[in-house]
């Protein structure tokens, strides 16, 4: 396990390139954490590091909170989020983290709360094809069918695709790229979706899976550096083929030309 950072989603943007092509990313804005805790096994029976995100009022904390970032003497946090880690010898009480932990990083893991979209049916849920739209089917064409039993075991199971609540659940997309990480304004550019609408909280971390992956930037360097060669290469075709043709043509003329002797 790793540190991560917690940010949020401000919107969508393009990054253009050098060579002309734009890519679609996402713009996370992300605020320094600072170490609050560090937990040992002697302590829990795992290494961890508490991390403190945000800024929030003293007013608005409770007696007991009010009490924990006293005895820490840091200003109050909004959020905290505890990180396992193998080794702790790193990491201090007090030190900031930021985007330099994704400094060596192409990809990376990004969970958020999806968009809730209330109570939903079957069809928009959990894809169902629905009944015929034509006469006869008597005011059920988008039913989901029956759902019960027999009188054994005369109940409907658990986890049986139904109506009900749709979204709002954490989820994990995992191997999203980054594609640009300006650290002077705290923003991290990322291609791919990210769950959650804009001004929501996300969370970043490194990536699980190892992957061998070309990120775009790769991809497109490749692209200049081929189309640079093919340039240079007909370039240097044409020099060569010119002084060629002019030799040939010097060649015709001195055919052309009738000799002296005959006509004299």
């Amino acid at each position: 396990m790793a540190l991560g950072l917690i940010g949020k989603k401000i919107g969508m943007t393009r990054e253009f390139f050098s060579s002309g092509i734009s890519v679609p990313v996402t713009v996370i804005s992300i605020e320094k954490g600072r170490i609050l805790d560090v937990i040992t096994k002697e302590k829990r029976g795992y290494n961890a590091v508490r991390v403190g995100f945000g800024k929030i009022k003293n007013s608005k904390l409770t007696k007991s909170m009010k009490g924990f970032f006293a005895k820490k003497s840091t200003e109050p946090k909004n959020l905290l989020k505890e990180f396992r880690i193998d080794n702790i010898s790193d990491y201090k009480e007090g030190n900031e983290i930021g985007l330099e932990l994704f400094k060596d990083h192409k990809f990376i893991d990004i969970t958020a709360k999806t968009i809730g979209k209330g109570f939903a049916g079957v069809i928009k849920r959990h894809n169902f094809a629905g009944l015929r739209a034509s006469h006869g089917v008597s005011v059920s064409h988008r039913a989901h069918g029956s759902t019960g039993q027999n009188q054994d075991p005369g109940k409907v199971f658990k986890n049986k695709k139904m109506a009900g609540h749709m979204g709002q659940r954490f989820r994990t997309i995992q191997n999203l790229e980054i594609i640009k990480s300006d650290i002077e304004n705290n923003l991290i550019y990322v291609k791919g979706s990210i769950p959650g609408s804009k001004n929501s909280v996300v969370l970043l971390k490194q990536n699980v899976k190892k992957i061998n992956r070309s990120t775009t930037i790769d991809r497109l360097n490749k692209l200049q550096t081929t189309t640079t060669k093919a340039s240079e290469k007909k370039q240097s075709t044409k020099k060569t083929e010119k002084p060629e043709a002019k030799k040939v043509e010097t060649k015709k003329e001195e055919k052309a030309k009738p000799k002296e002797g005959k006509w004299n």
